[in-house]
């Protein structure tokens, strides 16, 4: 069959219908979230024709890492962090569609697939990753997003707010002054767009592989002002406003006026992406593409809207508002209106999408085919989900409780696997031998953490002291994992598992 995957970057999975059932959000899981809801028609329109997951998580954290999992079926964290593709990958698009830079005619005689990338996402040309594109028979990059260096004028006179001036986000205001004159042109809108243009040209081919990763609700957030006043009538009107929220406790640094500020425009991208996701779904039920199509919606991780009193990712353990994402799969004939419990993880989305393209899977994959799940709600995944950042915390769940292990204080042993260096998160690295690179890094300064999510979902209560019994299960059930994933065994020393 057909696959048309979605990845939005940065979704929260309480800002999805098919999680929240439409209820304000301070009234799903955390007090400490605003009292609006944020209405998604078109997310639970595809929620009705698909199969909702309850116990999805994310692998490798953030961006990168995240999409490696995807496009190998394999965890990059526990080897390196953020980087390119590497050749011995066997990555998802040269599985689906074989060698590149050959004839269509030649890759579907040989029995390779059609495969097309949509993308507004800098960080797959980006320094340190940069060939994410290279296996597709097709791509399409939309240029604009964030730090994404394309216009160069003009110096002055376009609309910047102050806090933006000395960051990235320099370039993305400047370059949203030449390409913004109505809704459609923002991001998220030419991704659904160009999709939807694709489908009308290329739906005729068999098992084709549509691929889009669109860069909303990541910041920087800056959604039409209609749209933004349904969460925050102050919206723009807010001092010292700027298009990221910081990486850090908020109290002290941001108002809370800025805040709120904050929550509310990425609320509203939320809304834009829902918005427009609906005119690919639209253009689905046009071509009558429901028939033959599985289509997957899901994210890379959450970020922190407020929860443990923060704002942003990339600072703490991946508690459950980073962790935990939404995974939407709609099947032409499978599960249609169901929920599933299994744990399932991004690493999982390689061997789905072969198999429902006819493609052989790899051996040594990570992930797990999916479509079993789809036709039985008892189906069998895995036993425990991990997550993590390369060189920080590691965190293990069966659903109902999470550990988030800290590594010893020298956070040692650790070495970065392949021969590229880091180049977009820093790591101190040292020379490459024999396949690998000694590695340098503090952890999160946080302690390891323990949370019965059945009672505490947004886990703000550490249970490490007062349960030790739960606390050691989950610290074997680590170690365990890890040596079942053929996991570098200098982790188990570094997260202090011996």
């Amino acid at each position: 069959m057909n696959v048309i995957f979605i990845l939005c970057d940065t979704l929260r999975r309480d800002h999805c219908g098919a999680y929240s059932g439409g209820k304000p959000l301070n009234q799903c899981w955390s007090a400490e979230a605003p009292p609006w809801s944020v209405p998604t028609p078109n997310m639970d329109r595809l929620a009705r024709r698909g199969t909702v997951f309850d116990n999805c998580y994310c692998g490798s954290s953030p961006c990168m890492p995240a999409r490696r999992d995807i496009c190998t079926g394999r965890y990059e964290f526990l080897e390196r962090g953020w980087g390119p593709l590497d050749e011995q990958d066997l990555d998802l698009p040269r599985q689906v569609s074989g060698p590149p830079n050959q004839s269509i005619q030649k890759t579907l005689a040989d029995g390779y697939k059609v495969s097309y990338l949509i993308t507004d996402h800098f960080h797959l040309w980006e320094q340190g990753s940069g060939n994410y594109h290279m296996g597709y028979t097709g791509f399409e990059f939309i240029r604009g997003a964030e730090s994404d260096a394309w216009y160069t004028h003009p110096r002055d006179g376009f609309p910047l707010p102050e806090r933006d001036r000395w960051n990235k986000q320099e370039r993305h205001w400047r370059n949203v002054f030449h390409i913004r004159k109505s809704e459609a042109d923002w991001f998220a809108a030419q991704v659904f767009q160009k999709a939807s243009d694709w489908l009308d040209h290329n739906h005729d081919y068999e098992d084709f592989y549509l691929h889009l990763d669109c860069f909303d609700p990541h910041e920087p957030w800056d959604p039409p002002l209609e749209l933004t006043q349904q969460f925050d009538p102050a919206a723009y009107e807010v001092e010292g406003w700027g298009a990221s929220a910081p990486y850090q406790e908020w109290r002290g640094v941001l108002t809370e006026e800025q805040l709120k500020s904050y929550r509310a425009r990425y609320a509203a991208k939320v809304v834009l992406v829902d918005r427009w996701l609906g005119m690919l779904l639209d253009t689905m039920d046009r071509l009558d593409l429901w028939k033959n199509t599985l289509v997957i919606f899901t994210t890379d991780h959450g970020t922190y809207n407020g929860d443990h009193g923060r704002t942003g990712k990339m600072q703490t353990h991946l508690y459950d508002a980073v962790s935990h994402i939404p995974l939407i799969i709609a099947h032409p004939e499978l599960g249609h209106g169901e929920r599933r419990q299994q744990l399932v993880q991004l690493v999982d989305v390689y061997p789905t999408i072969l198999a429902a393209t006819g493609r052989p899977i790899p051996e040594n994959r990570h992930g797990i085919n999916l479509l079993p799940v789809l036709a039985d709600p008892a189906a069998r995944t895995r036993d425990y989900a991990v997550s993590g950042v390369f060189g920080k915390s590691v965190t293990i769940t069966d659903g109902e409780w999470v550990l988030h292990q800290s590594p010893v204080p020298e956070n040692q042993p650790l070495y970065w696997y392949g021969y590229h260096l880091a180049k977009f998160l820093k790591y101190d690295l040292g020379p490459y031998v024999d396949g690998r690179r000694a590695a340098s890094t503090p952890s999160w300064p946080a302690p390891t953490w323990l949370s019965d999510k059945r009672s505490d979902v947004n886990e703000l209560v550490n249970l490490a002291d007062r349960r030790p019994d739960k606390l050691r299960e989950l610290q074997n059930a680590l170690g365990e994992t890890l040596r079942k994933l053929n996991a570098p065994s200098e982790q188990l020393d570094r997260l202090g598992l011996r």
